[in-house]
């Protein structure tokens, strides 16, 4: 899908792509047996990841796994563990070294989850 989003909005390819994917099972839409990334190619020291998608579970995982510093946007909380993007929410955050929070329920969030103050930032736009 990110192949679509770089030729319809005209953006340029990033300089490494870690080509993760997220395959779909037909009649399993929440199929996670199927993420890949390839740790080889990720030459980053600092590996940004946003959203709460798939990928972004994947490439939280990768990073944390090949010793790089992984900053997310954090603490968004819906409380439901029945939809599978919270789920990844909650694990990103807690392999990430900072978190970057938007508005002031991502820090009560990560407060009361425990997580140290020196890994969460306040960055409202």
């Amino acid at each position: 899908m990110s192949r679509l989003f770089f030729e319809e909005l005209r953006i340029p390819r990033p300089d490494i792509d870690l080509e993760v994917e997220a395959a779909r099972t037909p009649g399993r839409p929440h199929d996670h047996g199927a993420l890949r990334a390839d740790p080889a190619r990720a030459e980053a020291h600092l590996v940004l990841v946003v959203g709460d998608v798939n990928s972004t579970l994947a490439c939280s995982l990768t990073a944390v796994k090949l010793g790089r510093r992984g900053p997310r946007r954090g603490g968004l909380r819906a409380f439901d563990r029945t939809m599978p993007e919270e789920i990844n929410r909650l694990v990103t955050d807690a392999v990430s070294d900072l978190l970057f929070v938007s508005e002031p329920s991502g820090l009560d969030n990560l407060s009361r989850e425990g997580v140290p103050e020196a890994r969460v930032h306040f960055w409202a736009t």
